[in-house]
């Protein structure tokens, strides 16, 4: 592959790598919002924000880490065939279908931008009690697609390459046998 896609693959693998392990303390937030909520309904005067703050932050812990899930293969994958098949095969594969999650996240982004526009030209807020900003939200919920956006993409090259017999720097695939076990 040519060295410019190398260094965007390179690049947005580290970017989304150091997003995803920031995401992943946000939990540590929730919990505390929980556990706050958990407090003053019991012992005090129940908060009316700690419910949707919770779910906001979870929604920018799972949208921020998807393109570090991806990056580990934690997403689910239905493998009726696809294992039996040769590497160069599984790349030819995943081509394919990284061009349609391509194009899913595409009009996802489209989406989510038009929302966020919404958001912030009219002030719109949550329906709940506590009525929350929900232009912050939708801001992290675009950065967070972008990021997955820019994840698939450098999968697509990484798997072109393979399709191709190739690692993305140019040098050949080890050989394999069907089903990820390396020949001797």
């Amino acid at each position: 592959m040519p060295r410019p896609i190398v260094a965007y693959v390179r690049i947005v693998d580290k970017v989304n790598r150091f997003v995803g392990r920031v995401a992943m303390y946000m939990i540590f937030g929730m919990l505390g919002v929980l556990l706050y909520s958990s407090i003053s309904k019991t012992f005090f005067l129940p908060s009316i924000w700690t419910l949707e703050l919770a779910q906001f932050l979870m929604a920018a812990y799972y949208i921020l880490g998807g393109g570090y899930s991806m990056q580990l293969q934690a997403h689910v994958r239905m493998d009726l065939v696809y294992s039996r098949w040769s590497p160069r095969g599984m790349a030819f594969s995943d081509t394919l279908t990284s061009v349609c999650l391509i194009s899913y996240l595409v009009l996802l982004l489209f989406g989510g931008l038009s929302s966020t526009e919404y958001a912030l030209q009219y002030g719109e807020t949550s329906y709940s009690s506590w009525s929350p900003y929900m232009a912050p939200i939708k801001i992290v919920m675009c950065f967070g697609i972008v990021l997955m956006l820019l994840q698939a993409i450098a999968f697509f090259f990484r798997d072109l390459a393979a399709a191709r017999g190739r690692t993305l720097e140019g040098e050949p695939l080890p050989q394999t046998e069907p089903g990820g076990e390396a020949r001797s």
